[in-house]
């Protein structure tokens, strides 16, 4: 298994759609175990193939971060089938680090998808599940948690953001 390197906000694969898998192949089986290797290295609660620069719909979630296996979760082609109540609470994203915002998401959902074995899955998720979910199956529809803030709110942190980026490739370049 390989740690792959996050992409981060700015790069174009976290804008585009990502395109279904049509064949669960052992390439598929082995970029699922790598993505989920990264997620537990990050550490993170879930992760999404596009961030990791690999416009497929596939996503992996763990909210144990790796301490009790039966809680991974990886799902080829998700799709939200239905959704009931909402939540908002704070969100952050490894493609966007040291950014956390409140967002609204359903309380309740149900997704479809299918297991590395091509078995179809249904999952019922609600609270902190539920939003994992709705977080990472935005990232396969090339949508970040802060699209979803306010226009102002946006705006705001992308020039924080933008700030940010100049003052690391100033550091690179002085190094």
């Amino acid at each position: 298994m390989a740690v792959l390197e996050i992409i981060k906000i700015g790069h174009p694969t976290l804008s585009l759609k990502a395109k279904p898998i049509e064949n669960i192949n052992q390439e598929i089986v082995e970029l699922a175990r790598n993505m989920v290797e990264t997620m537990h290295q990050a550490p993170g609660i879930g992760l999404a193939a596009p961030q990791v620069n690999v416009s497929l719909r596939l996503i992996t979630i763990d909210l144990s971060v790796g301490e009790n296996k039966d809680e991974l979760i990886v799902m080829v082609n998700p799709e939200i089938v239905e959704e009931e109540g909402e939540q908002v609470s704070e969100e952050g994203c490894l493609s966007v680090p040291g950014i956390y915002e409140k967002v609204l998401r359903p309380a309740r959902i149900t997704v479809r998808g299918y297991n590395l074995d091509g078995q179809e899955l249904l999952v019922e998720a609600e609270d902190l599940l539920a939003r994992v979910f709705c977080h990472e199956i935005d990232h396969l529809e090339g949508k970040l948690f802060i699209d979803r803030l306010s226009p102002l709110k946006r705006r705001l942190l992308k020039s924080r953001l933008k700030k940010e980026m100049e003052k690391e490739m100033e550091k690179g370049s002085v190094g």
